[in-house]
């Protein structure tokens, strides 16, 4: 009785291990013929996809429905209107039109607050596109019939 107990335990154990290998091929094989790296990349997508949800965007100065880069961004109603104005200012808004010059670009830029001439190098913005530009303050006085029509307008540095 004894050695029909230990075949018998033998037995069971036997077909215990191979239950269990077949399992572990049966979970691994669909790994075969494939390489694991598009699976960690999805993985890690995944994973930064998650985290960057996670935070707000706002609280970084970045909003995607009024975009907003900054907040060092000047309305273009705080610019000052003055003759001696040399200030550097960012400004965003949308390119309203665009007129060729000698060598630069003249952009219109609307950013709900007003509406401000941008001199610039920049010859591949469309009209409609959002942009975000550096410059500086420039006046060009204009007398024209004992009025002064004059204009300030940014420099893009």
């Amino acid at each position: 009785m004894k050695l029909a107990t230990k075949q018998a335990v033998k037995q069971k154990f036997a077909q215990s291990v191979a239950f269990m290998q077949q399992t572990r091929n049966l979970s691994l094989s669909f790994l075969y013929g494939h390489s694991i790296i598009p699976y960690r990349l999805g993985l890690v997508f995944l994973l930064v996809v998650g985290l960057c949800s996670c935070g707000s965007l706002t609280s970084s100065g970045l909003n995607g429905t009024n975009f907003r880069i900054g907040t060092n961004v000047t309305p273009i109603r705080e610019i000052e209107k003055k003759k001696d104005n040399q200030a550097t200012v960012y400004i965003q808004g949308k390119v309203e039109k665009k007129a060729p010059l000698m060598k630069q670009w003249a952009y219109e830029i609307n950013d709900s607050t007003g509406k401000i001439w941008v001199v610039t190098n920049q010859k591949n913005l469309t009209e409609g596109a959002q942009v975000v530009i550096k410059g500086k303050v420039r006046y060009r006085s204009i007398p024209l019939a004992g009025k002064e029509l004059g204009e300030v307008y940014l420099e893009e540095e």
